[in-house]
């Protein structure tokens, strides 16, 4: 079974440029993308079977996630559109 990615580029690849620009010039979008990053490489580590866990603790870090980068895709539609 394959486990799909869900890196930040992986997720949004029209917002290449945003993601460099933002991660290099904001320090509130280079924190959450950071911690973004972070709970993606747990979950994935989680579902290859590198980590265990309790299914509620999965679910709790997969919440997250989701609002993690519900922010972030926030962060990158203002800075698209005020380009």
């Amino acid at each position: 079974m394959q486990i799909e990615k869900h890196d930040l580029h992986h997720e949004f690849p029209e917002y290449k440029t945003e993601i460099h620009q933002l991660k290099m010039n904001d320090g509130h979008f280079s924190r959450l993308f950071k911690e973004y990053d972070e709970v993606e490489h747990a979950v994935h580590r989680i579902e290859t079977g590198a980590e265990h866990t309790s299914d509620d603790h999965l679910e709790k870090l997969k919440v997250q996630r989701l609002q993690l980068k519900d922010q972030l895709f926030t962060l990158l539609k203002e800075a698209k559109q005020s380009a």
